[in-house]
């Protein structure tokens, strides 16, 4: 009787045995598997950030490149007129406009913004600072597109090619993280850059405040202004949710409303 219960025993020690060596087993499997899956994706990411790292420097290059880090310029854009002075690690971005009389200044310098009224610094909320901030900057980005998307808050991906208007393009995507990326973080751009001449034709781009919204730019009436190349856009209006990689085929379409035009006028070099 001992011995039957003695092999019983046995026999069910031996099952569990076996029991959890498959089971370390099947574990050992999945880890390797994910392990051996984050192997493979890893150089694929990495060829496609560098890939988009790639082709920005390009493009910069062809805009103006080393000449944008000590770029000083003024132009005029919608009845204000702006400057900016880049300063290797630092700049300075300045708008002045005239209401009901009076001069308004707002001096951007390295994200902190003063404002003067007939050159008498006045006080403004966080709201109003934050909105001025951003405006200026946003008119400086795009007037001196592609400089700032080697910024550090940015986050580019490459997307492939395309065609429009049987021109060949490399698209680049670009996000931005929140810290450092400016109170529109959340927009999402796409840039459609010519494989021959390295330079931004198309960008569209898509928002969530004021409601939200899509747009799509074509460049137009390019120049070459003390070396940096400045250009105008035609801007486009596109249903919201409409995705921007859609865009290209509905402007070749003629179905994309034009809204605005992008102009920068009056550029010039600013000499020290």
């Amino acid at each position: 009787m001992k011995n039957c219960i003695s092999m019983v025993c046995l026999t069910v020690l031996l099952c569990l045995s076996s029991c959890t060596a498959e089971k370390k087993k099947d574990t050992v499997s999945a880890e390797e598997k994910e392990v051996t899956s984050q192997k493979v994706d890893a150089p694929l990411k990495a060829a496609k950030m560098d890939k988009a790292d790639s082709l920005v420097v390009k493009t910069i290059a062809a805009h103006g490149g080393e000449l944008y880090e000590t770029a000083h310029y003024g132009f005029q854009f919608r009845d204000k007129n702006y400057t900016f002075h880049n300063k290797g690690g630092s700049y300075t971005y300045t708008v002045t406009s005239q209401k009901n009389g009076e001069e308004i200044r707002d001096v951007l310098e390295n994200g902190s913004l003063t404002r003067t009224i007939n050159s008498a610094k006045t006080e403004l909320s966080a709201k109003d600072i934050a909105k001025y901030t951003e405006a200026l900057n946003s008119v400086v980005y795009f007037a001196t597109l592609p400089h700032k998307l080697n910024d550090a808050a940015v986050k580019k991906s490459y997307e492939g090619r395309t065609t429009i208007k049987n021109q060949d393009y490399e698209v680049l995507s670009v996000t931005f993280d929140q810290e450092d990326g400016g109170t529109d973080h959340d927009d999402t751009f796409r840039y459609w850059i010519h494989t021959d001449t390295d330079t931004v034709d198309y960008l569209a781009y898509s928002y969530e405040t004021n409601d939200g919204g899509v747009r799509f730019r074509s460049a137009y009436n390019p120049r070459s202004v003390g070396g940096i190349r400045f250009q105008d856009y035609i801007n486009y209006e596109a249903p919201i949710g409409t995705p921007l990689n859609e865009l290209p085929e509905l402007y070749g379409a003629g179905e994309l409303k034009e809204l605005s035009r992008i102009e920068t006028e009056d550029v010039m070099v600013i000499e020290e």
